[in-house]
């Protein structure tokens, strides 16, 4: 079994092979997927290889996003309803958030003497984002929907399709039949 370290050196590989640039470059924290519940992480996410790019919203998993107050003591999370309030107005900017906490809770809550520690959100690495993409063609809409147990009666269903019909075909742009083998591997 190969560990995380493994999965991240292979997208590495990858992309240092193809000689393509990954950025992601944090946008907001918002529902991302139309039947979100909660609110994630929304980067822009950009592949460039040679004169071509790639430019595409990528929604961090819930678990992996936002900012939580860690008691030190008793290593639990402390949630306070204006949480979502400074992630709308700071981001991820580290320092502006213990600015805003300093403000809320007073100064020493985050200064030296801190019983509250603070984990910001994981960026997406690219491990996580390759392991994403729609490598394979969905071919047509019949087979994309036996594939995947979504109805051919459904208008979500036909949305995903086109989405990763285009997705696909951003990728082809980018990469070869073989390249895209490759990558399949990452997975």
């Amino acid at each position: 079994m190969e560990t995380m370290n493994e999965y991240e050196e292979k997208a590495n590989d990858f992309l240092k092979k193809t000689g393509t640039t990954f950025k992601a470059e944090y946008l907001k924290h918002d529902k991302h997927f139309t039947d979100d519940k909660e609110t994630r992480d929304i980067y822009e996410i950009t592949l460039t290889r040679g004169s071509r790019e790639y430019k595409f919203n990528f929604g961090q998993s819930i678990a992996e996003s936002g900012f939580k107050l860690i008691n030190k003591n008793t290593n639990k999370e402390h949630c306070y309803e204006w949480q979502k309030e400074i992630i709308l107005k700071c981001g991820k900017d580290k320092e502006r958030i213990l600015k805003e906490i300093r403000a809320i809770l007073g100064y020493n809550c985050c200064g030296t003497r801190d019983y509250l520690k603070l984990e910001i959100g994981k960026t997406p690495t690219a491990y996580d984002v390759l392991a994403c993409l729609t490598t394979y063609d969905p071919e047509d809409f019949n087979f994309f929907c036996d594939t995947y147990g979504y109805s051919n009666d459904s208008i979500k269903a036909e949305k995903v399709y086109r989405a990763c019909v285009k997705e696909y075909q951003e990728l082809k742009a980018l990469y070869s039949g073989e390249e895209l083998e490759e990558m399949q591997e990452i997975q």
